[in-house]
């Protein structure tokens, strides 16, 4: 990984991610409404219910959330935890007590996609102790249906330093990858980072793990 970004090209083949796809879509009456209908997921994200203040339903539902991404989505929980090993070098254990890996679907003509999503660290699944050690922690993103045009991630040359609040983003030199099917985008989670708008008639459909090293490298969504 140089300088925090890690972009790796068709980790997963396309055909394994059209199956997947297929399954997000099979799935979609049990999909997670977030931020009244910006984006959904299948499986429960932690960042979500904390920022909707729903962090028990989190809690309580996680052997539903997992049941649920297996079920739709067979092994693709398993591949991104093997996909974070191969990245991290090193065993990765799933957070006990905490979801497993999951997807966010952002709807095609929804808010995000006009507007972009939000600029921000990937710090709020870190706890206290990790915070404030800067422990290592990375995001993994895996993209199974990128949109037509746009949607990219946008990296920042910023780390985070107590604040959540950076002041002038676009000022800070910054680089946007480009999603192709199957691809992988791993970031350093204290970086500064948003996704950018799309168009086009496709959802943008990614899978997400979190991953931080706290004497092992565990993982949660």
């Amino acid at each position: 990984m140089r300088e925090g970004i890690l972009h790796r090209r068709a980790v997963i083949s396309p055909a394994e991610c059209a199956a997947w796809v297929r399954g997000v879509y099979a799935a979609r009456e049990h999909w997670t409404p977030n931020f009244e209908g910006v984006q959904f997921t299948v499986g429960r994200a932690w960042y979500t219910h904390l920022e909707e203040d729903a962090e028990d339903a989190y809690f309580a539902g996680v052997a539903e959330s997992d049941a649920l991404v297996e079920r739709f989505l067979p092994g693709l929980a398993a591949r991104l935890m093997a996909i974070a090993e191969q990245v991290v070098g090193a065993s990765v254990v799933r957070r006990p007590g905490w979801c497993g890996p999951g997807v966010h679907v952002f709807p095609s003509g929804g808010w995000l996609s006009a507007n972009g999503g939000d600029v921000h660290f990937d710090t709020e699944g870190l706890r206290p102790h990790e915070l404030s050690a800067r422990l290592p922690a990375l995001s993994l993103i895996v993209m199974l249906q990128p949109p037509a045009r746009g949607g990219g991630l946008r990296v920042w040359d910023a780390r985070y330093e107590g604040d959540d609040e950076v002041e002038n983003p676009d000022e800070l030199e910054s680089v946007t990858l480009e999603y192709g099917v199957g691809d992988l985008v791993a970031i350093d989670s204290y970086r500064l980072h948003q996704i950018q708008p799309f168009e086009g008639a496709l959802d943008r459909i990614s899978a997400t793990a979190h991953v931080a090293l706290d004497e092992k490298w565990h993982c949660w969504f």
